[in-house]
């Protein structure tokens, strides 16, 4: 177990879920102030002492991803300079997470730059929810703890929809065959794979569907829901094929653009997200959206990584 003091800070991004965090943890959160200057430029003063404390920075690069990010750059810079023993920068949802390969000539790996800037400011640690692609851990020379969201998930889905074979998990690209995996093996459900084909940025066509949702009961299964556009083409792709039910669950609820009139269009039972992201005000008033809470998640993570217990345990 740590010797050194635990202190844990937030960004502006999703102050919600740090209230949480620090309500799980029973530990307040730590005073800073966080401001923009008239120009846009950001300002961060730590307001206690956290010399040679251990500290844990909340902060999810969502939109707006820069402002963001830039914000988690300075604060630890911040606490660097205030002599901060360690700090783990906590990031529910990590931004720029699609960016991690060259797709075509002369484009940036912008996912290693973000490791790159992490680093330089000054984390000792990262842990993140759910990376899109989890190869972004070795962009990393310090140690990165990948979480998983899906304890939480997969409880709400067996405690709604129940087990066995009247239940299918679908993936919605090959892409994401190893996390609709997991899920189906732990609900005792079968598996269906949605073939897609993308025609580019932020767009997708649905072209094909590999296993049997004929009545069945399809949950689709993503890391994020941005512009809703894959989702929107595997929920009328199931349909189309005869599912009885269509519901949807993802980490992260990014919901930009023309997330909500496409998603509204689609007849989803109930799509599942968590609070790594706040949502945006049209999306709280719809009912058919669940959210549901990561704090204990993220707040035992940070438990245990202050008292150098298994953080891998937690998904077993």
């Amino acid at each position: 177990m740590s010797t050194k003091e635990l202190k844990i800070f937030s960004g502006n991004s999703n102050p919600a879920l740090s209230q949480e965090i620090s309500h799980y943890l029973e530990i307040p959160l730590g005073k800073c102030e966080v401001k923009c200057f008239s120009d846009g430029e950001i300002f961060v003063q730590i307001e206690e002492s956290v010399r040679g404390h251990e500290v844990f920075v909340i902060q999810s690069t969502c939109p707006p991803v820069n402002s963001n990010l830039m914000e988690l750059l300075i604060m630890i810079d911040a606490l660097k300079r205030a002599s901060a023993s360690s700090i783990t920068a906590v990031i529910p949802y990590y931004g720029y997470a699609r960016q991690d390969r060259k797709v075509a000539p002369r484009t940036p790996i912008s996912s290693k730059l973000v490791a790159d800037l992490l680093t330089a400011s000054g984390a000792s640690r990262v842990i993140s929810m759910d990376l899109h692609a989890g190869q972004i851990q070795g962009f990393f020379n310090i140690p990165f703890d990948h979480l998983y969201s899906s304890p939480v998930m997969i409880n709400h889905l067996r405690e709604k929809l129940g087990e066995g074979d009247h239940l299918v998990i679908v993936s919605s690209d090959t892409g994401g065959v190893e996390r609709a995996r997991a899920y189906a093996k732990r609900l005792n459900a079968s598996l269906a794979i949605v073939d897609k084909r993308r025609l580019g940025p932020n767009q997708a066509k649905a072209m094909n569907l590999i296993g049997e949702v004929q009545g069945k009961t399809t949950v689709i299964v993503d890391d994020m829901i941005d512009t809703a556009g894959t989702l929107t083409e595997a929920g009328l792709l199931l349909l189309d094929k005869g599912a009885a039910h269509v519901f949807a669950c993802a980490t992260h609820a990014v919901f930009s653009g023309p997330a909500y009139e496409r998603l509204v269009k689609v007849g989803f039972e109930e799509i599942i997200v968590s609070n790594s992201i706040p949502l945006k005000d049209e999306f709280r008033t719809n009912k058919k959206i669940k959210v549901l809470s990561v704090a204990p998640l993220l707040g035992e993570a940070i438990k245990r990584v202050h008292n150098q217990d298994s953080v891998s345990s937690l998904f077993i």
